[in-house]
């Protein structure tokens, strides 16, 4: 790669980095003026950005409030790439379904999750909060989902992810899809009690355990 191509790669990484949302809209434009292809975009510059993002987090230099700027700045990044992409018929990383479930109202854990596992090339269907198991079984049949992220902030509706891997498994999906689990209450012990794939603290981990359990085997 040309260092030129390389310097304008770094650029866009670096502002999403530091959540400069007009200035990744720019250097994005910029780019793809100058020629340089939208999935080169995407996976020198915007993913490797969110990589870093999660790194930061990790290491106690970023907090949320940084990551959700940084991830709002990438998010329109990829805005501008998204129709030529789909263009390049560019396949996703996999098909996550997001959701907070059934009785729980709360969402800006998710929202975040969902922000970085986009940031990590994965195609997102944010089933929203208070969903019931039927609809994420709905939502698996109708869109092939390879992996369900079910979400809960109170105690009282921490049960229902396990109603909801249940239902998967009466409706004979459950061998079909990976399912995380992740929220305030939740932990890894309890994942596992209630026979999730994994469990993630937060949306750094969640990006890398969807990375692991799904990886590129649909790419």
């Amino acid at each position: 790669m040309e260092a030129a191509v390389e310097k304008q790669l770094e650029q866009i990484s670096i502002a999403v980095v530091e959540g400069d949302r007009e200035k990744t809209i720019a250097l994005v434009e910029a780019a793809l003026e100058s020629n340089i292809d939208a999935n080169t975009i995407l996976q020198d510059a915007l993913i490797p950005a969110m990589s870093e993002v999660g790194r930061l987090f990790e290491a106690g230099e970023f907090f949320v409030p940084e990551m959700l700027i940084s991830a709002r700045a990438m998010k329109s990044g990829l805005e501008q790439l998204k129709p030529l992409l789909i263009d390049a018929d560019i396949k996703p990383r996999g098909k996550i379904a997001l959701g907070t479930v059934q009785g729980d109202l709360h969402d800006i854990g998710k929202n975040l999750v969902g922000i970085m596992l986009e940031g990590a090339g994965f195609a997102i269907y944010d089933m929203g909060t208070d969903v019931s198991p039927e609809k994420v079984i709905q939502i698996i049949q109708t869109e092939h989902i390879d992996l369900v992220g079910l979400s809960a902030l109170l105690t009282t509706t921490m049960p229902m992810m396990g109603t909801t891997i249940q239902a998967l498994s009466k409706a004979g999906l459950r061998e079909q899809v990976k399912v995380m689990v992740g929220g305030a209450p939740i932990t890894k012990e309890y994942a596992e009690n209630i026979g999730a794939d994994g469990y993630a603290p937060d949306a750094s981990q969640a990006t890398k355990l969807a990375l692991e359990l799904i990886g590129d085997s649909t790419g």
